[in-house]
């Protein structure tokens, strides 16, 4: 490596630095802001602007999965740990930076994501530092383990759509097996069968919180007046409500599917039942959880979701796979499970935590239960799903889904056509230009100018009308087919015997010129029979005026106005003709 490149290599390493640290302060800025607006609308702080910044960075430091220590109900009780993180303010920094990282121009994508998340873990062990002091004071450890793989991960999200989301080539690390086994047809389909499945889970489970919020509405308003007399107080905790509303989808989610949650150490709420003796804070959303005993059919009508899950699993399975045998679609049904499972666990493992000691270190959905019955749900109802699904498509004709046939174009070109299918006509492409000449021959239409469309948008009609004789009417006179086919400077046209190609310099046509139909050696109309309702020009009058049966004779005298013969081609007719039109005339 050369010193030049060196330094360039260590000024882009820097400006990544940079923007991961500008990042960060983007996002404590903005919580400070809110914090500070809380902090002075609130009628009776308790400390100062120092304490408020304290907090910010604590807030901000736990939207990263940071757990957080408060102080506890004696001196000697000692520290309390509160690990819930509201999934909504996780958005916030991983949106940062996965924009610094999509942004920032940079050909080494590891080197960048390196780069963004240093300068990014900088900051945020500058705020870790200012908020030991605090009421809510981070565990250094938490912090080293959490800030830096989150800000990595959407860092390389970044850098991955930068890149134009390419789906390979994996590291040379990856085994080959691995390597060849993830490049089939099947893996980006179970991939996207599994993420159709987790939307729907957790759609379904924030529809559950909905319906079980509006059945207590009574009892969340009474926690929500309970816990502050003044309005900035309630719109904090309105505010705090809604951070947690991913986290309460989750926990829905995980009702849903069996293993429920955990609202205390020794309680589990359950469709089947609440078991134990729940200790809940008060708080409005946790005013929605179901009263103790045992459930009832509203209860047990939660398993609609998982259900729903893995029907959706199976069809996006089968939109995809059907056609490729029933081996392939049992393995993209099963992966598609084994995924869903997986980002099931994750996300029920970021949803809950500890909220404080004794009974309540034990908070939330338990990440391995719920990872295991997403994935048993998935693979019971996905998988015979999707072999089902895929025998009803080729059941019925028609309906079956065709895979993208290999070696097709990209998206946005013609359509093949296919047997049996109709395909729509695109736009019609210009001709090339003939010679120097006519490339840089203007347009025959003006903008704005409707009187002088190009040739693609005259009707079909208007070239067998003019050359069959009928001509339009210009300022120059009344220009006829002749006159169209012979060149500009009034000279004949060129020859157009059968051996030149079409479009070249020998047969005379130019980009916008449209080649004469046969004629016989007469110089009449065409053989065929003219489209009714053409108007009859002067070629096809005179033509018809010698009269079938003399149809023979001397091209030049049948046309009524002989040619030049020095001109500079040949004339196209100079020849006699038998009685058929296609005699031995002279070219």
């Amino acid at each position: 490596m050369t010193r030049a490149t060196a330094v360039t290599a260590l000024s882009r390493m820097t400006a990544c630095c940079l923007r991961g640290a500008l990042a960060a302060g983007l996002g404590l800025g903005s919580l400070t802001v809110l914090v500070m607006v809380m902090w002075i609308a609130s009628p009776y702080p308790d400390r100062g602007p120092e304490g408020a910044l304290d907090v910010a960075a604590g807030v901000w430091l736990l939207a990263h999965g940071t757990e957080l220590l408060r102080a506890g109900p004696s001196p000697a009780a000692g520290p309390v740990p509160v690990g819930v993180v509201p999934l909504l303010l996780l958005a916030l920094p991983a949106w940062l930076a996965y924009r610094t990282a999509r942004d920032t121009p940079v050909g080494d994508a590891g080197g960048m994501v390196c780069g963004v998340t240093a300068g990014y873990t900088a900051v945020g062990a500058g705020a870790a530092g200012c908020a030991l002091g605090g009421p809510l004071a981070p565990d250094l450890l938490s912090a080293a383990l959490h800030v830096p793989p989150v800000v990595a991960l959407a860092a390389a999200a970044g850098a991955w759509t930068a890149n134009g989301c390419p789906a390979g080539p994996l590291p040379a690390w990856v085994p080959e097996r691995l390597r060849v086994g993830l490049a089939r047809f099947r893996t980006g389909v179970a991939v996207r069968a599994a993420a159709a499945a987790l939307v729907t889970l957790v759609g379904g489970g924030a529809l559950l919180v909905a319906v079980s919020l509006v059945w207590h509405a009574g009892a969340a308003l009474d926690a929500l007046l309970s816990l502050s007399d003044a309005w900035a107080g309630r719109a904090a905790v309105l505010l705090l409500a809604l951070a947690l509303l991913p986290n309460a989808a989750v926990w829905g989610a995980a009702y849903g599917l069996g293993p429920g949650f955990a609202l205390g150490t020794g309680a589990v709420a359950t469709p089947l039942a609440v078991a134990g003796d729940p200790a809940v804070p008060v708080f409005p959303l946790l005013a929605a959880l179901p009263a103790a005993g045992r459930g009832s059919w509203p209860h047990w009508a939660a398993v609609v979701v998982p259900v729903a899950a893995g029907v959706v699993a199976a069809r996006f399975t089968v939109r995809k796979a059907a056609v490729r045998g029933v081996r392939e679609t049992l393995v993209t049904a099963s992966a598609a499970a084994v995924l869903c499972g997986a980002g099931a666990a994750a996300l029920a493992a970021a949803a809950g935590g500890p909220l404080g000691a004794g009974r309540l270190a034990e908070f939330g959905p338990v990440w391995w239960r719920v990872g295991a019955a997403a994935l048993g749900w998935t693979a019971v109802v996905g998988v015979p799903g999707a072999l089902l699904l895929r025998w009803w498509c080729l059941r019925s004709p028609g309906s079956a889904p065709v895979p993208a046939a290999e070696g097709s174009g990209p998206s946005g070109l013609p359509p093949v056509p296919q047997p049996g299918i109709p395909v729509p006509p695109g736009p019609r492409e210009p001709l090339a230009p003939s010679g120097a000449g006519d490339a840089a021959r203007p347009p025959d239409a003006v903008d704005g100018d409707p009187s002088t469309e190009p040739y693609g948008l005259l009707p079909a009609s208007w070239e067998d009308d003019f050359l069959a004789g009928g001509g339009f009417l210009t300022e120059d006179g009344f220009l006829t087919g002749d006159d169209f086919l012979a060149g500009d400077d009034g000279s004949e046209a060129p020859d157009t015997t059968p051996g030149s190609a079409p479009g070249s310099a020998a047969h005379g046509v130019r980009p916008y010129e449209v080649p004469a139909p046969a004629r016989d050696v007469a110089g009449g109309a065409p053989d065929e029979e003219a489209p009714e309702g053409t108007p009859e020009g002067p070629l096809q009058k005179e033509a018809e005026g010698a009269g079938e049966g003399d149809r023979a004779g001397v091209g030049a005298g049948a046309a009524g106005v002989p040619r030049d013969s020095g001109a500079d081609g040949p004339s196209p007719s100079t020849g006699t003709g038998d009685g058929d039109g296609g005699g031995d005339g002279e070219r």
